[in-house]
């Protein structure tokens, strides 16, 4: 082979090894990027169906991770309220761009961490506006309204988003002026500035100048979008303005808003606080939803216009159609079940609650405390406040005020010491359960032990409520010259409650004078108050002075004041059964005057002797013992011992006005004769009679 064959060939090996090489590089430098991309597809699979561990465990087998899937992992964490988490992954990246900075700082906010958020934010190389933005709602959000504001009088620039921002914080906090002012300033400001002070005036009570400042809205030709008609609407609701409503309604329609939940949530709300129920179920009718906040919003319509049968019918609909109800649906739900002290159906869907998951929720909690209390059983209502998961104030008060309706001022004040371990900061609502408990309870030196601490504590606190309950106490207690002497000293004038709860105890303890002087500070207050006609009436007729006893019925007829009738009801497998003094129209009246002719011999053979001073007629005693017998809350329990059959049941009844001293005392014998529990709530308080005795002690 010759020199330049040799050559040649050479060259040629030369050059195939030279594209083996490059051939090789790209084939390796492929199989890598493949692996990449592999391994960032699973990481984002992985953090999609919430897997965030094995999205880490991914990515920390990258020896240079992308800064995007970084930022993606921090961001994962702090919604999983995993801070620390994120935290490290912060710490280990390689390199930081601005965006996974701001992931970092918003995820301290949102996790509720804002002084590490405003560590990190001052250890920032370079910020934004998104920056600067993302700490002044971390303020807001953390109730540091003043490092807000520096915050935002700080910003190098400020955008639309930041001006929002800044105006929604204010409006949170009530600080109406404040936002109004800045919104005058934005230079540009969008339809999320507008609906943001529309919705904000209307939850500050200024519902009419929302609807005002939605017209210069228009005006200026700003789009609205479906927020802002929902927060219109609302505004409509509260105001109220029908015949704009009406407007907007159509407004909605034409835009293509109408099936949006939240905005026909707002409709139905609309047109259910303007007594327009019936509309409210056409909105519902137009198209079938099957969104939960729809058909809460029909739900809660019916009850807050006292249609609670619709608003339970409502429930069972949605539980037929497989709409299953959420916090908000319980609530107004059980709130229909305590109004109609349906308590069987309260239980009920206590069940599905517990079925849903939903039983301890707070909300849900809260209203099954009361509805349990409110229908007479305080042991459920306990039972369902133990349970409660986060009890908040509600929770509390809920507890307290329930075992002050049920005499049981032992535990309500029990409730109370365990809010102040736990350092739950009480309102004025818990306040006058306390001091109500004592009252029912004749806690006379708790009483005053209690608002002492409260005029100690903030003597701004005490509203007129806590004065009546003061003045009730003393009065309860038979210190009436205490009572009038608190009134006559108090800081702020007495209304007409203050002077009721003083004739209240003249009337109990019989003292005439001092009951005069009482009913006339009410009448210079309000004239018509058929309260003390009534009450001074009762107690002239106790002291049989029956010429002033007619003196008041003529001044009654003269101002055209009606006394309320007596009445009892029993809430019996659904249906509510009421009686009146004297009532004989009832189906089953035959069998109930057996039944209490039944009582009265078996009374009669325990040597019970009627008190005929509450027989308020100047009739003969034979008539009198008569009319004590026809007492409404004795053909109510009649009714349930002939209804309930049901060993050991317990019968419940309602009842509009005071139980008087006899039925007190006859309802305490009946428990003995028929062996069973009698629950009778008047209009202070619950009475629970069980084997003779009644829960309040004989001092109510």
């Amino acid at each position: 082979m010759t020199s330049r064959a040799i050559s040649r060939r050479l060259s040629v090996l030369r050059l195939s090894s030279q594209v083996f090489r490059v051939q090789s590089h790209k084939t390796f430098s492929a199989s890598v990027d493949s692996t990449h991309s592999c391994r960032k597809a699973l990481i984002l699979h992985h953090l999609r169906d919430n897997r965030i561990d094995e999205a880490r465990e991914i990515l920390s087998r990258d020896p240079s991770p992308d800064v995007n899937l970084c930022t993606m992992m921090i961001s994962a964490y702090a919604r999983s309220n995993r801070l620390v988490d994120a935290l490290k992954v912060f710490d280990q990246m390689p390199m930081r761009d601005v965006v996974s900075w701001n992931s970092m700082i918003n995820g301290c906010v949102e996790c509720g961490a804002l002084d590490t958020a405003m560590t990190l934010f001052d250890e920032m190389p370079e910020r934004t506006v998104v920056s600067w933005t993302t700490m002044v709602n971390g303020c807001f959000r953390s109730g540091r309204v003043a490092e807000a504001e520096r915050l935002f009088h700080q910003m190098p620039r400020r955008d639309t988003a930041a001006w929002n921002a800044m105006i929604h914080g204010y409006l949170q906090f009530g600080k109406v002026d404040d936002a109004f002012k800045l919104f005058t300033l934005i230079p540009c400001p969008n339809v999320v500035s507008w609906t943001s002070m529309i919705g904000g005036l209307d939850q500050n009570g200024n519902s009419g100048g929302a609807l005002v400042l939605f017209r210069k809205m228009m005006d200026s030709r700003v789009k609205p979008t479906s927020r802002t008609f929902a927060c219109v609407i609302t505004a409509c609701a509260n105001a109220p303005s029908f015949h704009l409503g009406v407007q907007v309604h159509g407004f909605i329609v034409k835009l293509g808003f109408f099936f949006e939940e939240y905005v026909s949530a707002s409709l139905i709300t609309f047109y259910a606080n303007c007594k327009r129920v019936e509309d409210s179920r056409k909105v519902l009718d137009e198209k079938v939803h099957v969104n939960v906040a729809v058909w809460t919003a029909l739900l809660s319509g019916y009850s807050l216009n006292r249609k609670h049968e619709d608003a339970l019918s409502v429930f069972s609909v949605m539980l037929k159609a497989d709409i299953l109800p959420n916090q908000s649906t319980f609530t107004s739900t059980l709130n229909s079940c305590t109004a109609l002290e349906a308590l069987d159906r309260g239980k009920e869907i206590h069940g599905v609650a517990i079925k849903l998951g939903l039983g301890s929720d707070v909300f849900v909690g809260n209203s099954l405390v009361v509805m349990y209390s409110e229908c007479g059983n305080m042991h459920d209502a306990a039972s369902a406040f133990t349970g409660v998961s986060g009890k908040n104030i509600v929770s509390w008060n809920s507890a307290i005020v329930g075992y002050a309706q049920h005499g049981n001022g032992r535990w309500a004040l029990e409730i109370f010491c365990r809010m102040v371990r736990l350092n739950v900061e009480p309102d004025e609502i818990t306040f006058t359960g306390l001091l109500s408990a004592c009252s029912h309870c004749g806690y006379l030196e708790k009483g005053r032990k209690l608002f002492e601490y409260m005029s100690r504590r903030n003597p701004v606190d005490i509203k007129l409520q806590h004065y009546t309950c003061m003045v009730d106490i003393l009065g309860r207690s038979g210190k009436l010259k205490e009572a009038e002497e608190f009134i006559e000293s108090m800081p702020v004038k007495p209304n007409e409650m203050v002077w009721l709860a003083l004739l209240g105890a003249c009337r109990m303890h019989s003292d005439i004078d001092r009951a005069e002087r009482a009913a006339e500070a009410i009448l210079e207050l309000e004239a018509n108050t058929s309260a003390v006609y009534v009450l001074l009436s009762n107690i002239y007729a106790s002291a049989r002075r029956w010429s002033d006893v007619s003196r008041m019925r003529g001044k009654m007829r003269q101002s055209g004041i009606r006394k309320r009738p007596g009445k009892s009801w029993v809430v019996m497998k659904g249906e509510k059964h009421e009686f009146c003094t004297g009532d004989r129209t009832h189906p089953m009246t035959d069998k109930i005057h057996e039944k209490i002719e039944f009582l009265r011999r078996k009374l009669r053979e325990m040597g019970y002797e009627p008190d005929k001073r509450y027989a308020l007629h100047d009739v003969e005693e034979e008539q009198k013992e008569e009319m004590l017998w026809n007492h409404s809350e004795r053909l109510a329990i009649a009714f349930g011992l002939v209804s309930s059959r049901v060993e050991g049941s317990t019968i419940t009844v309602m009842k509009n006005l005071r139980v008087c001293g006899d039925c007190h005392s006859v309802t305490k014998l009946i428990s003995i004769v028929v062996g069973r529990e009698i629950v009778v709530r008047d209009t202070t308080r619950f009475h629970h009679f069980k084997d003779g005795v009644c829960s309040c002690g004989d001092y109510w």
